[in-house]
């Protein structure tokens, strides 16, 4: 039983972690250089946000569950942990606070799209902070790809 827990760990780290960069930095651009709609574009790449999103989720519980399981109080003081629950934090932000915000942007916006109105800037900053917390989470999921990999040692 205890293999099949590590190997859900490993699992759940590569999903995570492979799902962010392959959505964020090769099918999210993908999407926008190859279709000729941004706004359908925009509304694809926001789908497969929101779907890693829950990927995240679902891995951040089973990766948090597996560490305190596995080593109990002393899972606060390794660094996975707090990579794990930072990386958790800023997906239930993008989730369930960016993500809403910006589709509540685009709903006011109608029957024009969002960046042809005058919540253009509104939403232009808020799709910034969501960009920057995917890049701070992206870059935490390669440090615990690295954690990961040198403890497997």
């Amino acid at each position: 039983m205890r293999r099949i827990a590590d190997s859900l760990y490993a699992i759940c780290i590569t999903a995570w972690v492979g799902g962010l960069w392959a959505i964020g930095y090769l099918a999210a651009p993908t999407l926008f250089r190859a279709l000729p709609d941004r706004a359908l574009a925009g509304e694809l790449a926001g789908r497969l946000f929101a779907l890693i999103g829950w990927v995240g989720i679902a891995c951040a519980v089973y990766l948090l569950a597996f560490l305190l399981v596995r080593r109990g109080w002393r899972a606060f003081a390794a660094a996975p942990f707090w990579i794990v629950a930072a990386m958790a934090a800023m997906t239930l932000a993008g989730q369930f606070g960016i993500q809403p915000l910006l589709a509540e942007l685009k709903a006011d916006a109608l029957p024009r799209e969002v960046m042809e109105s005058v919540l253009r800037n509104r939403f232009a900053v808020w799709h910034g902070v969501a960009s920057v917390l995917y890049l701070i989470e992206s870059l935490a999921g390669l440090a615990l790809v690295v954690l990961h990999a040198r403890a497997g040692r």
